[in-house]
């Protein structure tokens, strides 16, 4: 680390420090440290779909845990990911920062990892450095498989879904009064077992048993692939088949993937009620922000896919609650604002926290949405990122430009590589819209904005892959030459 960068450093983190150094002076009484900052609990699922929750409409299911969650606080279901696959994701949630800022796009091993400076800049680092008791358990994967020391949280629970409930209960029950405000992650594995299913493996944490094809849920509408399904996407898929076994699916087969699918997150639900029980249990309900989201989702037989990567809606939409009595929240709200977890889901920690939210982040803080406050413009839209890579992977690149209405997605090659939807009168992307002049201007604007953002966040590795706007007076090789 470089001495500028330390110095920076000691200085973002002393305002912090300074301000609670400040408020513990003069908040001591009969000696003791009272500090009311709220404590924070961030629940999280892996391979979770926006629509795999009963509360949001879905009768193949049923969460009662997290639909008396979503009650108690916001649901904001249209919230996004950075980039549908576990470690760049995990990354962006615990940064603030999208995966190709960080420099993490796969989940190799054998891929770059992020930079020191990064992981300084890290939730648990953060929250410690400010007077927060910082505590993790389950499943990590963010820049690395598992947890290790420099991350700024204490590891109560390795992966795994068995007893992390449990664990993460007796953490809070061991607080007593007068101790730091904490921070505790919870990171559960399921519903990520789908993938395990898929491959005919045995399940981590108990298998589910197959059932008569009419205790089954139907198709999605959208379950066949389109005419204009990207070819990239399918090379990919044909590609890696350990992480695509469903060639050789049957409708069948589908049928009973959903069925285990929804199975496994009521399993996990099962998990998560236990620890919402248990802060209401030792009275922590009325200063505990409880945050619960996912890395990404899962395709579940939409296209026909299974598993995340692919910038689907089924992959890269999530859930994302929020719950805290403490702001006088309006209970039992849905918003739809445009929300990307991995850019929002940190300065929202940081200014639960007290802790000043750097300026040059791209994403914004939900707390004043939830206290009632006027918000911030609401942003115009959201980006999400991909790469496929494996062993046989043909490392192809995508990106997502997302508003309320349209969808604009473009892959590095391939026939029918740039798709555009009406997410209103399409919402489960079956007719895509390129070529038609009905929608042109719309779809030059949408090719304006993502090169407008690509410039703006340096990523030039896509820059260098895009479809300029008609009559741009940009010249493609610019963008291999010019740099950003």
């Amino acid at each position: 680390m470089n001495r500028m960068f330390r110095m920076k450093m000691i200085l973002f983190l002393s305002i912090p420090m300074l301000s609670y150094i400040g408020f513990a002076q003069s908040a001591k009484k009969n000696d003791r440290l009272i500090d009311n900052r709220p404590n924070i609990v961030l629940i999280m699922t892996d391979q979770h779909q926006a629509e795999a929750l009963s509360i949001a409409g879905n009768s193949d299911l049923k969460t009662p845990n997290l639909d008396k969650l979503a009650k108690n606080g916001v649901r904001f279901e249209n919230a996004y990911v950075t980039f549908p696959l576990c470690t760049p994701s995990r990354s962006s949630i615990m940064t603030g920062k999208m995966p190709h800022t960080l420099g993490v796009n796969s989940n190799e091993k054998s891929e770059k990892r992020m930079r020191q400076q990064d992981k300084e800049m890290g939730l648990g680092n953060l929250l410690k450095a400010a007077g927060y008791d910082c505590a993790y358990g389950g499943k990590w994967h963010a820049h690395e498989a598992e947890m290790v020391k420099g991350n700024g949280f204490e590891m109560i629970a390795e992966f795994g879904d068995i007893g992390l409930a449990e664990k993460s209960i007796a953490y809070l029950a061991g607080r007593k009064e007068g101790d730091k405000p904490f921070f505790l992650v919870a990171s559960f594995d399921n519903p990520h077992n789908i993938c395990e299913w898929a491959r005919n493996e045995p399940l981590a944490y108990g298998n589910i048993a197959s059932v008569s094809l009419t205790d089954t849920p139907e198709l999605p509408v959208n379950f066949k692939k389109s005419k204009t399904f990207p070819e990239a996407l399918q090379i990919e898929q044909a590609a890696s088949k350990r992480i695509y076994p469903t060639e050789q699916y049957s409708e069948n087969d589908w049928r009973q993937y959903r069925y285990t699918y929804y199975r496994l997150v009521e399993k996990v639900d099962q998990e998560i009620g236990k620890i919402i029980d248990a802060i209401a249990d030792l009275g922590l309900n009325e200063n505990t922000v409880i945050i619960f989201t996912s890395d990404h989702g899962d395709g579940n037989a939409s296209h026909g896919w299974n598993q995340k990567t692919a910038l689907f809606q089924e992959s890269i939409k999530v859930p994302f609650i929020i719950t805290f009595n403490g702001t006088g929240q309006n209970k039992n709200t849905i918003n739809n604002k445009l929300v990307s977890n991995g850019l929002d889901l940190y300065p929202t920690v940081l200014d639960f926290a007290g802790i000043p939210v750097p300026e040059n982040l791209l994403g914004n803080s939900i707390k004043p949405i939830l206290e009632g406050k006027k918000e911030k413009d609401d942003r115009e839209f959201v980006v999400v990122e991909t790469k496929f890579e494996g062993k046989h992977a043909h490392g192809t690149l995508g990106r997502a430009l997302i508003t309320k209405k349209y969808k604009y997605v473009l892959y590095s090659w391939g026939k029918h590589r740039e798709q555009f939807f009406d997410l209103e009168s399409d919402p489960y992307e079956m007719n895509n819209l390129v070529g038609l002049n009905s929608h042109s201007k719309e779809i030059d604007a949408s090719r304006q904005k993502l090169l407008d953002w690509c410039k703006e966040t340096k990523d030039t590795k896509f820059l260098r892959k895009l479809i300029l706007p008609t009559n741009s007076p940009i010249h493609s090789s610019e963008l291999f030459d010019k740099p950003y």
